[in-house]
Order: C-alpha cells, then sequence, then structure tokens
C-alpha cells in the first residue's frame, strides 16, 4: 500500500471517531471503541504491499522506472520487543524469589542441622516419618545443586547476596530498585483509585479511573526484560530441583517425630527452634514469609502481562485488583526487615525514583 493511501484511511478512521463516536452512549462508545481500532489495524496491515519497497525501487536500480515517494509501498513496521520475552523464564525467576525467602529464613540451614543431629544421635527419632526422610535427604543430597549455586542463581537473578558470580555471568544489578518502585506504583494506583471513588461517590465508574497507568506499566516492562535477560543458563533446571527439595523439606518438617523432637506444634515452629538453638536465633519468620508469597504473586503477574500500552483502564483495573493488595502487603512486609527500614514510604520512593526531591516535586506543575 502506497504512503497516500495509508495516509487516507487514517484520516478517513480519525473523521469517523470525531463524527460518530460522540453521538453514541458511554455504553456504546465504551464497546465500540476498541472494535474499532482492532479493525483499523486490520485493514492497514492487510492493505500493506506484501513486498517491501527494496533500496533498488527507491534508486531505480531494480530495473524499471524511478517510482515517486507517493507510489512507493508504505513499510509496516511491527513492534514485537515485549513478545520477545520468554514467560517460563519469568515463571522460574518468580520461583526462585520464594526460595530465595525461605533461604533467608535458614530453612536450608535448618534441615542441615537435622541432618547432622540425626548422625550424631542426638534427636530421639528413628523408625518415623522424619527419621526416613532425613535417611532419604541424605542419600541425595550428593548430587543436587549445592548452597553456592543457589546463592550465585541469587545473586544472578536478583544481584542479592554477597558471593561473586563466576567471570561474564549476567546480573540483574537493578532488580531490587525495579521491584521496589514497581510495587510502590501499584500500590499507589489503587490508592488513587480509591481517592477518586470516594470523590465521585460510586465504585461503578462509566469514565477513566483516577489513576495513573503508565508508571506500572513503564517499570513492569523493564522488570521483565530484565528478568528475561539473567534468567537465561539453569535458572529454570535449577529452580525446579530446588523447589520440590523445598517442598520435600517441609513436608519432613512437619513429620509428626520431627515436631515432637523439638516441641513443636508446626514445622514453622520447629524452623524457629533449630534456629534459635543451633543458628544464632530466628530470622524474620512472619516477614519473610509474606515477601516470599506476595513477591511471587507480584512476579507472576508480570511475567503474565505485556503492559499494553492501549489496554483499558477498567480491564487493567480488574486484572491488577488482588496483585494491588499483595504489593500493599509486601511493602508492609518490606518495612519492617532490616534492608527496608530506610524505605521512604510509596509517594517519596516514586518522587526519588522520578529523580526528583520533595521540594523540586512540589514545583512541578501538573
Amino acid at each position: 500500500m502506497a504512503y497516500e493511501s495509508n495516509d487516507v484511511i487514517k484520516r478517513l478512521f480519525q473523521r469517523f471517531f470525531r463524527d460518530e463516536l460522540p453521538n453514541l452512549s458511554p455504553a456504546e462508545r465504551a464497546a465500540f471503541e476498541a472494535q474499532f481500532e482492532d479493525r483499523f489495524e486490520d485493514l492497514v496491515q492487510r492493505a500493506s504491499s506484501p513486498s517491501p519497497t527494496s533500496f533498488g525501487d527507491l534508486t531505480g536500480l531494480s530495473g524499471g522506472p524511478i517510482k515517486g515517494f507517493e507510489q512507493l509501498a508504505y513499510p509496516l513496521l511491527r513492534n514485537d520487543f515485549d513478545e520477545s520475552v520468554i514467560p517460563s523464564q519469568l515463571h522460574a525467576a518468580a520461583e526462585l524469589y520464594y526460595i530465595y525467602q525461605m533461604e533467608r529464613m535458614k530453612v536450608f540451614q535448618v534441615v542441615n542441622v537435622l541432618r547432622r543431629m540425626f548422625q550424631l544421635g542426638q534427636m530421639r527419632i528413628q523408625r518415623g516419618p522424619g527419621a526416613r526422610g532425613l535417611y532419604i535427604l541424605e542419600k541425595w543430597t550428593p548430587i543436587r545443586y549445592a548452597r553456592r549455586d543457589r546463592l550465585i542463581a541469587y545473586r544472578r537473578a536478583f544481584n542479592y547476596g554477597t558471593v561473586a558470580t563466576p567471570a561474564g555471568a549476567v546480573t540483574n544489578r537493578n532488580f531490587h530498585f525495579q521491584l521496589v518502585a514497581f510495587m510502590s506504583a501499584l500500590a499507589q494506583y489503587f490508592r488513587d483509585l480509591t481517592i477518586g471513588l470516594v470523590i465521585r461517590g460510586s465504585n461503578a465508574l462509566d469514565e477513566r479511573p483516577f489513576a495513573p497507568l503508565a508508571t506500572i506499566q513503564r517499570v513492569g516492562t523493564d522488570l521483565r526484560f530484565a528478568l528475561d535477560r539473567a534468567s537465561y543458563g539453569n535458572i529454570l533446571a535449577l529452580t525446579t530441583e530446588v523447589g520440590q527439595y523445598l517442598q520435600q523439606i517441609f513436608e519432613l518438617l512437619d513429620a509428626p517425630d520431627i515436631k515432637k523432637a523439638f516441641d513443636a506444634n508446626t514445622k514453622w515452629d520447629v524452623i524457629e527452634v533449630v534456629s534459635q538453638r543451633h543458628l544464632g536465633g530466628a530470622a524474620d519468620l512472619s516477614q519473610r514469609a509474606k515477601l516470599a508469597e506476595s513477591g511471587r504473586r507480584i512476579l507472576q503477574y508480570i511475567a503474565d502481562n505485556d503492559f499494553r500500552t492501549t489496554i483499558d483502564p477498567v480491564v487493567f483495573q480488574a486484572d491488577a485488583k488482588a496483585v494491588g493488595m499483595h504489593a500493599e502487603a509486601w511493602i508492609a512486609a518490606y518495612r519492617t526487615t532490616p534492608e527496608g527500614r530506610r524505605f521512604p514510604g510509596v509517594t517519596e520512593h516514586l518522587r526519588w525514583m522520578a529523580g526528583l526531591s520533595t521540594r523540586q516535586s512540589m514545583m512541578v506543575s501538573a
């Protein structure tokens, strides 16, 4: 399709939008806008020339006469950058984040202590399911990924920890900054939305919700791209194996003979008691559990969302409602951890993310 024809189609659709859509009711307008936009994109794509203009057509070296620009085929450039992200890798990174929080809770260290105590006869168990589970763990340990492999994976995918990465390894250095920024943007979105609902006095809005999407879309796109590039290699295999290992550990810690040996009611009591007695104190169990749950849910949402710029705000609101609560829960838990106690709050963090101080942000006009 020539440039002139492409331009005519665009102008005709714009004129149709201006002339006809104002005559429709709000409900009809919302129903037809998306259909008209999809129809326009489909028409432009099908009308484009199957054989794009070559350099010879532009310069007259293709054997025919030199054509004017209005006679040349209009190039249709398709933006498929977001489609290059591999969702399976992002889901693996989400599970790895959960595993990392369990690492911070000393779950893997606790089971190593139990294995050592079982070998030395310091636990009064011998025939129960816990004893059987410890025996199986001991036999499978030599062929599993070691602790250093997990630490390198955390450093590669999230830049967490202090272990040195191998030379040439791809490291996602901005992960935590982007994750906190995404949590803050998502939390701020629903806070603004709540304010808008209160001011308008209704929870059924016919117009655009009063809350910005651009920051969420921008940070979400950057976060999923960086995670995708840093999760190649053995991240998927390691996450699958360690995830099964972690599930086996939880089943072991919940065994009746193990809980009885430490006078515990739940597996989390076992982790706390063993940490206090043998590992120098318990970690932030409650906070880490919530960080693991909500952080994994948010990363799964990012993996399944391409953050289209043209998404309907009402559709986005319905889709993100569940993860919005997880963002608030993650922030509340993060602020009570040692590394999160300097978190300035959602509003201040968003201002800092944009490179603005409090005074500068107040001076910028709306």
